[in-house]
């Protein structure tokens, strides 16, 4: 008989972590505050330009980069330093993994809606001028 295939895992199944595994909030948390700036840059370009290209006033495009610089980026970097003072016994503690999500959900949450809260208050703007 010929050998045997070896077992192949699907694609979406993970492995599990090993036994001494311990998760590093401090990674984990920039790691998604990057993403997330990227994800909420894209959006609020691609909605800037759109809103922009119906008819909207150029000013559009300037009031979104000046949020993005004066407001979302020094309070993605308050968020990223508030895990970054964590030591390292701090940062592998599972009990963190709570407040570890509630952060990661508001970090998503405004990355994913505050560009549709600018757009919308800038067209309701125009609307009532």
């Amino acid at each position: 008989m010929g050998k045997a295939l070896p077992r192949i895992r699907p694609a979406n199944c993970r492995k599990a972590p090993p036994p001494d595994w311990r998760p590093d909030w401090r990674k984990a948390m920039s790691d998604n505050i990057a993403r997330a700036l990227l994800v909420y840059a894209v959006l609020q370009i691609f909605l800037t330009m759109s809103t922009a290209s119906a008819g909207g006033s150029t000013l559009l495009p300037y009031l979104t980069l000046g949020l993005l610089v004066a407001g979302v980026i020094p309070a993605s970097r308050i968020m990223e330093r508030r895990w970054e003072r964590l030591t390292d016994l701090e940062a592998a503690d599972p009990g963190r993994a709570r407040a570890f999500r509630r952060d990661r959900w508001l970090v998503w949450l405004v990355a994913l809606g505050l560009p549709f809260v600018v757009v919308g208050l800038y067209r309701a703007v125009l609307l009532l001028g």
